[in-house]
């Protein structure tokens, strides 16, 4: 697993003398690749250069301990030291997922269960909105079509990270068929009711990655609707749109104006499309991956959300725990932290 080590070494040097000439940095476009492909390696090398150190200083303490009982002890410490390490570079060596840094494209619809499903779409939006709100991220509708007790039949969100780590790293777990079990608010004899919701998270795709054919495309027009279908505007600025090729359909009727929500359908499906062609590339390099965390089924249950038992359970990894009022209201880390935990297991077990 080591072997690769010493030619990352050698990069991180060259990249490190590469940077410091000032000609590199007339191409604002280079420096800013070397200097992101110098902070990936930056904590693998120092890792690297700490496991040569403490081996050749555990080499060094066995050798004294032939005269020097003393040593021994020392030299147990730094075999330790040395494991640590070890298990250390394991986890940075793992390949990242390109698509970490990217923004998100989250899509919420409600299931079977009427409005009682409606109502719990609603509580989902809004928990992976106050979850953007705790990281400092920002949310933007693009867009959503609600029902008449304030639920939620279907929207679409981008949620945009900033600089740092991407939206992408965290909800890209998030995918999948979200199942609550509650009383409903329109349930008179207090039963307790099981319905769902689908979540649908891509990574946000830039324009120039994801080139769409005109002649791909079948654009309907219809006018935006609003609670019970009632009408709310008197023009047919509503979108949707039908990619041919894949047959994707993407709807928006949150804009004002027929263009505006053509843009942001056709943001919406270069998502799409992006996160379909990486699905496909995926299959083909390893169909065991289908099975793992980060590439799960879509249409499979993910997580149950039991009200009556404050009880938040994640399937894909054994995850329980009884604070799902803190959940609810945007405290999905721990959640998140369990499953990526395992997505960095089953990646080590690939080796």
């Amino acid at each position: 697993m080591f072997d690769r080590l010493g030619e990352l070494a050698s990069e991180h040097a060259e990249l490190e003398r590469a940077l410091a000439d000032p000609g590199v940095h007339a191409d604002a476009d280079q420096a800013r690749t070397l200097a992101k492909r110098y902070a990936e390696l930056t904590p693998i090398v120092n890792a690297y250069l700490e496991w040569q150190q403490v081996g050749e200083d555990e080499q060094a303490a066995l050798e004294l301990a032939t005269e020097d009982s003393t040593f021994g002890q020392e030299a147990v410490e730094l075999a330790k030291r040395r494991e640590e390490l070890e298990g250390r570079l394991r986890k940075l060596l793992v390949p990242r997922d390109p698509n970490d840094d990217r923004d998100t494209i989250l899509e919420v619809k409600a299931g079977e269960g009427g409005d009682e499903s409606a109502l719990f779409a609603g509580d989902l939006l809004r928990m992976y909105q106050r979850f953007a709100e705790r990281h400092g991220w920002k949310t933007e509708i693009i867009d959503s079509t609600v029902t008449g007790l304030g639920g939620v039949k279907d929207a679409t969100v981008a949620v945009k990270a900033g600089r740092g780590t991407g939206a992408w790293s965290r909800l890209k777990y998030e995918g999948g068929v979200h199942r609550v079990q509650r009383v409903p608010v329109t349930e008179s004899q207090g039963r307790i009711h099981t319905s769902a919701a689908g979540v649908l998270v891509t990574p946000e795709a830039d324009p120039v990655e994801v080139k769409i054919n005109d002649n791909d495309l079948k654009v309907d027009v219809f006018r935006s609707s609003g609670p019970g279908g009632q009408s709310v505007n008197t023009t047919d600025s509503a979108v949707r749109i039908t990619h041919l090729p894949t047959g994707i359909v993407v709807s928006c009727q949150n804009e004002k104006s027929q263009l505006q929500n053509k843009e942001q359908a056709l943001r919406v499906l270069r998502s799409r499309l992006l996160a379909a062609a990486e699905a496909e590339a995926d299959a083909k390099a390893s169909a065991e991956r289908k099975a793992q965390v980060r590439t799960v089924d879509r249409s499979e249950r993910v997580r149950t959300y039991n009200f009556p038992e404050n009880r938040i359970s994640d399937h894909r990894v054994g995850y329980k725990a009884y604070n799902l009022d803190q959940v609810i209201d945007g405290d999905l880390d721990p959640v998140i932290d369990a499953l990526a935990a395992a997505d960095l297991e089953a990646k080590l077990a690939e080796g």
